[in-house]
């Protein structure tokens, strides 16, 4: 009888002994989910917060300078304050990449581009005669711009 105590202590500590280590095992598992939940609803948030709209005439014949310089207004629209620089944009231009260093932001107001400004973007690019389309990305928010030079 002493014997069957023996290997039920026994067969009783090795079953804590691997519940502990699964318990252990899961409890990291999710907090490690947990953390990626976290951060990635905090991009979300940003992403759902982030709003913009090209707010330039098409048709004014402003947008490009024949120089060499296109010119757009870009309204933030969003819930948050974007950074007034070029850090964040993606600018496509007749589906060609245009790097940040042709590009030129300012927000006319001065200060913050906030919600409800309007920051200039210029985009230093040679354009041929006929249609053209821009797409302006920040924080995965686009807009597409469509327009015409002679």
């Amino acid at each position: 009888m002493a014997a069957d105590s023996i290997s039920s202590l026994i067969l009783f500590i090795a079953a804590m002994l691997i519940a502990a280590g699964v318990a252990g095992t899961l409890v990291t598992n999710v907090n490690q989910i947990s953390n990626s939940v976290d951060t990635y609803s905090t991009d979300v948030r940003d992403q759902i917060d982030t709003d913009i709209e090209i707010i330039s005439d098409a048709g004014s014949g402003t947008v490009y300078d024949g120089n060499g310089t296109v010119t757009l207004y870009v309204k933030n629209t969003g819930d948050r304050t974007l950074e007034n620089d070029t850090a964040r944009l993606d600018v496509l231009v007749d589906g060609q990449y245009i790097p940040r260093s042709d590009l030129d932001l300012s927000v006319l107001e001065g200060g913050s581009w906030r919600s409800g400004t309007v920051a200039q973007l210029e985009i230093a690019t040679e354009l041929e005669a006929g249609e053209h389309r821009i797409v302006v990305g920040v924080d995965g928010d686009s807009e597409a711009f469509e327009f015409y030079t002679p």
